[in-house]
């Protein structure tokens, strides 16, 4: 007896294999491959004479797999699997030769987070678009994603029931104080940060609303010398010896040269985390995108 030739068996000769197995008979397998009876039974016939065995018992209750059909059966999905996984493959590469990523953050992502996730993707996607719109309060990057306008989004954790969400770092609080201010105790009192004139951002805005919160759990209240929008501006302000702030460290970041640093004297922080929208249909360079965020920032932990 001739040794099987793995490179005469065709793939319509699994197929038809697989779908006796399903169905239960040669006359039901036609029917979901679309094929005549005799066409069915001679690819299985071919099959049985190129392997050498008998793969399938006819009878009066339909064909049954013998127990070497079973074991090649089972290899035969394998090989249908792997081929439907390498279709799959090839269809996701096509998408992702053009296309675009719609992001929505804050500020303080865009500038330290993002530069290095869209370098490493654009290397490996270079005909896919990052389109990134800035936004000052984390409820507006939610809404974008919730009304279409984009499709990641960088916020505040935990966020709503509504989107699958990840965390990817903790930034804590900080105190930045004055380069001729006088060394404090470590960490501060609420007494010695009230000695100075405070600048903080308008109560408008997203990352002061959060810590607003966090203090008055805290049964604390900032009260703020100077109101200013601009992170820039306030530290420009603070360096020059105008008064203090609180600041989310990642958003001080670059400090500037000769700023004295003090913690708080509770830790406060914010969690930041991506968000999409859960079961949104999203084109295959998003997907792309946030395997490279994840490869690159992403915690173990799911946030829920």
């Amino acid at each position: 007896m001739a040794k099987a030739d793995p490179h005469r068996l065709k793939l319509s000769q699994l197929r038809a294999l697989v779908a006796i197995a399903d169905e239960g008979s040669f006359s039901d397998a036609a029917l979901h491959l679309e094929l005549s009876q005799s066409a069915v039974s001679h690819a299985i016939a071919t099959l049985e004479e190129e392997l050498g065995v008998m793969l399938l018992s006819r009878g009066r209750q339909g064909a049954v797999l013998t127990p070497v059909g079973e074991q090649i059966t089972e290899e035969a999905r394998q090989v249908l699997r792997s081929l439907y996984s390498l279709c799959h493959k090839a269809e996701d590469a096509k998408g992702l030769q053009t296309g675009e990523v719609r992001i929505a953050a804050f500020r303080s992502v865009a500038t330290h987070i993002l530069p290095e996730v869209i370098r490493q993707f654009r290397q490996q996607y270079p005909g896919v678009a990052i389109a990134i719109d800035e936004k000052s309060h984390h409820e507006m990057v939610e809404n974008d994603l919730r009304q279409g306008r984009a499709d990641v989004g960088f916020t505040y954790l935990p966020s709503r029931d509504e989107f699958d969400q990840w965390e990817l770092l903790r930034d804590r609080y900080i105190v930045l104080l004055p380069p001729n201010s006088q060394p404090q105790p470590q960490p501060f009192r609420w007494e010695d940060l009230a000695a100075y004139p405070l600048i903080l951002p308008p109560p408008d805005d997203g990352d002061r609303q959060h810590l607003d919160r966090l203090l008055h759990g805290w049964g604390q209240q900032l009260q703020p010398a100077y109101v200013v929008r601009e992170d820039s501006t306030i530290l420009s302000m603070v360096e020059r010896g105008l008064g203090a702030t609180v600041m989310a460290a990642l958003a001080a970041e670059p400090i500037p040269a000769g700023l004295r640093v003090a913690e708080l004297p509770q830790p406060l922080e914010r969690v930041i985390g991506v968000i999409i929208l859960r079961e949104a249909l999203l084109p295959p360079p998003v997907y792309a995108f946030l395997e490279r965020l994840k490869a690159i920032w992403l915690q173990p932990k799911v946030a829920s």
